[in-house]
């Protein structure tokens, strides 16, 4: 089989689908591989233009694929779409990739580290966490305004519904004090664990080059200021 100038590779969770071009275009070979034969395939086959489009796991795969002595190109998707034909799928997608990829204009996304993908990772899961926190605080909020106990939102007025629920003459039924303190445990230890993300940033914060220059700059540093002290208010 004629070795390919560039491999489009549609990307999923088992099952991959590659379109291979020669350098004019035309199209040796239309494959469907599992993770195992894609790795075995590339492996073989000689150093040339893999692209992909970049999505969550296109930088592992770029790193992997890097690896193995190809030229990785991920592309955004919306650079991708004008590429493909009718009947959109898998097989349309991957030609669309491989066309997209030898165009002289095209702009790529540079295949992230581990390491800066596990730094991103921080910032999603105190995003998460900060989400689930304002979810419980809302939840609580809105089951004791059903007894007559009605707090203004925002994290400031929390401890405004401890008073009211750990008040020994309060009017709430047991049962509601109970659950209620459920959602204060889970409350704390959204507040514990957000905390310990944030401590970790700080922490990466001071070790990342490009994280201590850009806080020199005048704007980026008071922000950064300021979400520190929002923080430890809340």
């Amino acid at each position: 089989m004629e070795s390919a100038a560039v491999i489009g590779i549609d990307l999923a969770k088992s099952v991959f689908q590659l379109h291979g071009a020669d350098a004019t275009g035309r199209p040796l070979f239309r494959k469907k591989l599992t993770r195992g034969q894609l790795r075995t395939f590339l492996a073989s086959h000689p150093p040339t233009i893999v692209a992909m489009e970049a999505c969550a796991s296109s930088h592992y795969w770029g790193r992997e694929i890097g690896a193995m002595g190809h030229e990785v190109r991920l592309i955004p998707p919306i650079y991708v779409k004008p590429f493909v034909k009718r009947h959109k799928n898998d097989a349309a997608d991957a030609e669309a990739i491989s066309e997209a990829a030898v165009r002289p204009t095209m702009r790529f996304v540079q295949v992230k580290t581990a390491e800066q993908q596990s730094r991103a990772m921080v910032f999603k899961t105190r995003d998460l966490l900060v989400r689930q926190r304002n979810q419980i605080v809302n939840a609580l909020r809105g089951h004791l305004m059903e007894y007559g106990i009605a707090i203004p939102a925002g994290l400031t007025f929390v401890r405004k519904l401890e008073r009211e629920i750990e008040d020994p003459d309060t009017a709430l039924p047991l049962l509601v004090v109970e659950l209620a303190r459920l959602h204060l445990d889970q409350l704390r230890g959204c507040n514990e664990k957000i905390a310990a993300v944030e401590r970790q940033m700080k922490e990466e914060a001071k070790r990342d080059p490009e994280a201590i220059r850009l806080q020199t700059a005048p704007g980026i540093a008071l922000s950064v200021r300021w979400q520190s002290r929002l923080s430890a208010r809340t």
